[in-house]
C-alpha cells in the first residue's frame, strides 16, 4: 500500500501542522483496554508500521498508563522522531481504577512538559494538549502557561480537548489553538452541532478519538468488555445496550459491503467527509489494524452513502 495522503491541520504558527489523513490513537498499548491483549513488541511494531504508511500523527497522553504510555511511544520513535508528528497531553492525572482528576494549574503544566519530554526521550513535541479543562483554574492561566512551552521551544502547536466553544474562544484569544480533540464518530455525533463549525470558521484542525465506537462500530466487540476494561463501565457495552446498538453496526456494514471495504473503513471515511482538516485518530495494537485504517482514506463515499450514515439511529446509552 502506497503512503496515504496528508490534511493540513492548521496554518498557524511557524508552519503549517500537516498529517497523514488518519492518524494513531495509542491510549490502548498500555491503558483502559483490555490488559491481557498487551504486548509491547508488536505496539512497537505498530507504531513503526504506522510511519511507514504515513499515518503520521502518533498520539499519547502522560494520563496513560499513567506514564508508560509515553515511555512506549518514545522507544517505538527511536530513531524515527522525524517521520512522527508526535502529540501528547497534560492535564488529567490517573486515579486507582482508571479514573481521572485533573490538574490545569500552571505548575502543573510546566512540570508535566519536561516529565512527558524525558519519558519520551525527545527535546520537543509537535502538538501539546491540554487533556481536559480543569474547573477549578480559569482556562486562560493553564493556556497562558501552555503558551510558555511554545515559546521556549519544547512545543510546536498547541491543542485542546472536550472544550466548549466559549473554552476554544478564550484560549484563542491568548494563543492560536491548533488543534482540538474530541470523541466525534457514528455513534457520537455532539461535535457536529457547534465545535466543529467553530473548527471549521478559525482554520483548527478537529482530532476525532474514538472513532470507532471504542470499537463497537467495527462489528468483531462480541461481547461486553472484562472487568479490567474501562469500556465495561462505560454505559453503551452493557448486553442491553449492545445489543440495541447492533442496528448501528448494521447499518455500517451494509455500505461497507457495496463498497467492498470493512464497517471500520466506513466510518474512518464518514469522518474524513466531515471536513478537510479532519483526522481521525483511531487507535489500535496490531500492525494489520494499522493497514486496515489507513486504506480508510481510500474509501470513496458517496452523497448517498453518506445521507445513509447520517439517518442512522443514535446509540442507546450514556458516553461514561
Amino acid at each position: 500500500m502506497q503512503p496515504i495522503a496528508t490534511r493540513v491541520l492548521t496554518t498557524s504558527g511557524p508552519a503549517p501542522l500537516t498529517v497523514g489523513a488518519i492518524g494513531l490513537g495509542c491510549m490502548g498499548m498500555t491503558h483502559a483496554y483490555d490488559p491481557e491483549d498487551r504486548d509491547e513488541p508488536r505496539s512497537v511494531a505498530t507504531i513503526r508500521r504506522a510511519l511507514d504508511l504515513g499515518v503520521t500523527l502518533i498520539d499519547t497522553a502522560d494520563a496513560y498508563g499513567p506514564e508508560t504510555n509515553e515511555e512506549l511511544v518514545g522507544r517505538a520513535l527511536a530513531g524515527r522522531r522525524d517521520e512522527a508528528v508526535l502529540a501528547t497531553k497534560v492535564g488529567l492525572v490517573t486515579n486507582p481504577g482508571l479514573t481521572f482528576g485533573r490538574d490545569g494549574s500552571p505548575e502543573h503544566i510546566r512540570a508535566g512538559i519536561d516529565a512527558s519530554l524525558r519519558r519520551l526521550g525527545v527535546d520537543h513535541v509537535d502538538l501539546y494538549q491540554l487533556h481536559r479543562v480543569d474547573p477549578a483554574v480559569p482556562i486562560e492561566e493553564t493556556w497562558g502557561a501552555m503558551s510558555e512551552i511554545v515559546a521556549a521551544g519544547k512545543a510546536t502547536h498547541l491543542g485542546l480537548s472536550e472544550v466548549t466553544v466559549d473554552e476554544l474562544q478564550r484560549a484563542h484569544a491568548i494563543h492560536p489553538v491548533a488543534t482540538v480533540q474530541s470523541e466525534l464518530s457514528l455513534w457520537t455525533r455532539d461535535a457536529l452541532a457547534d465545535v466543529l463549525p467553530w473548527c471549521a470558521e478559525h482554520g483548527v484542525g478537529f482530532l476525532p478519538f474514538a472513532p470507532l465506537g471504542r470499537g463497537f462500530l467495527t462489528g468483531m466487540l462480541a461481547k461486553t468488555p472484562g472487568a479490567d476494561d474501562f469500556r465495561s463501565r462505560n454505559p453503551r457495552f452493557t448486553p442491553a445496550a449492545m445489543a440495541a446498538n447492533a442496528r448501528i453496526v448494521d447499518g455500517v456494514q451494509g455500505v461497507a459491503d457495496a463498497h467492498g471495504a470493512t464497517a471500520a473503513q466506513v466510518g474512518l471515511a464518514w469522518l474524513l467527509a466531515q471536513g478537510a482538516s479532519v483526522v481521525p485518530i483511531p487507535g489500535t495494537r496490531r500492525p494489520e489494524r494499522v493497514d486496515e485504517n489507513a486504506a480508510a482514506a481510500l474509501v470513496e463515499l458517496s452523497p448517498d452513502d453518506l445521507a445513509a450514515l447520517d439517518a442512522l439511529p443514535p446509540a442507546v446509552g450514556e458516553r461514561y
